[in-house]
């Protein structure tokens, strides 16, 4: 292996190291758990990351019933909610933040399909093949009612065939533009004729089937979408789209041509498993390089979900995706079937101000939520501004910056307050926006 080769320093699996791997395999860390990871290495901490924790009883009650409520209510904005609560407080972080990543590749909207079930079952679904199957995951969601009413499969039709679905499948889902033709993409349609939605659910519609030969990217049959899709994952171009898309999760924008390839070998070998190629992903030299780590810039729900799990407390959870919504990244309602822009379309003169006034709110308990405790009560200022960025920047901070701070902390009276001075000028550092 090149980039992908473990790494060879897994003694220096330290605090920072730790914090970087729990920050990118989910949405903020304790200093409790990172000091917990550091205990037990970097191959265990690992194992935890991906097989999460069991979750408890208080929590699968509160999601149960935030669910059933949004679902009997018929009310969008009580999804977000439920979504906003198990990003915050699910013991398995990997998997909600895998399940956002699909939902922007696949990126489907409320605004259109306008079912509150529809897109709750969308959301299952990316969850269950979170680590599970890439190859699974692209059939399933070539028939999922959302996905199909959002790319208007019933209007495809054996004399009439709409390209929709098959035009995104190419360009954004599978391949990537410049690896498929307009003919391929006028005969995949006729492939995927006839799957439609009846009554909320896929229906196969035999009789708007069209059942003739198709020639799909250099490949001659009968062919029913099913086959398109097996198709489509045979290409070189699919592993490298699926491969590039995590390297921009957990590595940084852009990676190398030769990273691309490599990881996108990984993934034929393991048959498009995703939990061991993120296993290998996570011990690589790679991951761990020093210019992979605070190279991406968080995205809405990263900032607001990760300070939460960062320090604690009760989250509004409303609240929190009516901000993220503000700060560009709404909830089952991406702009577009692209997706967010992501990397640096999240930063713009209005956001940054309303990231900073994020900054004040949470930390002075307004409107979102009450943090915890954060870090003791009892620490001189250089401990708890060291304590928090440690386990919140995650990187050096300058020595100007970090004299700053020290000194409003020091001037801010008693220990609460010089607590929530701390968190508010950290939660504002430009290094916080980096994870």
């Amino acid at each position: 292996m090149g980039a992908l080769a473990r790494w060879s320093r897994p003694e220096a699996f330290d605090f920072a190291a730790a914090g970087h791997l729990l920050g990118r395999a989910g949405y903020g860390v304790r200093a409790s758990r990172l000091k917990e990871a550091v205990r037990e290495g970097l191959d265990r901490t690992v194992l935890r990351v991906l097989s999460g924790e069991q979750p408890g009883e208080t929590f699968r009650e509160t999601d149960a019933l935030l669910k059933t409520a949004a679902l009997e209510a018929d009310s969008i904005d009580s999804l977000k909610a439920w979504w906003a609560f198990r990003l915050t407080e699910s013991p398995h972080p990997l998997e909600e933040r895998m399940t956002l990543m699909w939902h922007d590749h696949f990126a489907t909207s409320y605004q259109k399909v306008q079912s509150v079930r529809m897109m709750a079952d969308q959301n299952r679904l990316f969850r269950r093949e979170a680590l599970g199957r890439f190859d699974r995951l692209l059939l399933d969601v070539a028939r999922d009612p959302a996905m199909l009413v959002w790319l208007d499969s019933n209007l495809n039709r054996k004399r009439q065939p709409n390209e929709n679905f098959s035009r995104e499948l190419f360009e954004l889902f599978g391949l990537g533009l410049g690896h498929y033709t307009e003919k391929d993409i006028k005969e995949a349609a006729r492939a995927f004729s006839g799957w439609h939605v009846r009554y909320g659910r896929y229906w196969f519609n035999e009789a708007q089937c069209d059942r003739g030969s198709k020639q799909v990217l250099g490949r001659t049959g009968d062919f029913g979408g099913e086959d398109v899709i097996r198709v489509t994952l045979d290409q070189p171009a699919c592993s490298r789209l699926i491969a590039r898309r995590l390297l921009e999760e957990f590595v940084a924008p852009g990676p190398k041509p030769e990273q691309v390839e490599e990881l996108a070998g990984r993934l034929k070998h393991h048959r498009w498993q995703l939990r061991p190629v993120l296993g290998e992903l996570f011990r690589s030299e790679l991951f761990f390089a020093e210019r992979s780590r605070g190279a991406r810039i968080k995205s809405p729900v990263e900032l607001v979900v990760g300070t939460f799990r960062q320090l604690g407390g009760t989250a509004a959870y409303s609240s929190m995706v009516e901000l993220t919504a503000q700060l560009g990244q709404d909830l089952f309602a991406p702009p577009s079937v692209k997706g967010w822009d992501g990397d640096r379309g999240w930063l713009n003169t209005a956001s940054m101000i309303l990231r900073l006034n994020f900054a004040s709110e949470v930390t002075g308990g307004r409107g979102l939520g009450r943090l915890g405790e954060g870090v003791a009560r009892e620490m001189k200022a250089a401990a708890r501004v060291d304590g928090l960025t440690g386990s919140m920047v995650r990187r050096p901070l300058l020595a100007s910056t970090r004299g700053k701070i020290i000194r409003e902390v020091e001037a801010a009276g008693g220990a609460d307050r010089q607590r929530r001075v701390a968190w508010h000028m950290v939660v504002s550092l430009p290094e916080y926006q980096l994870g």
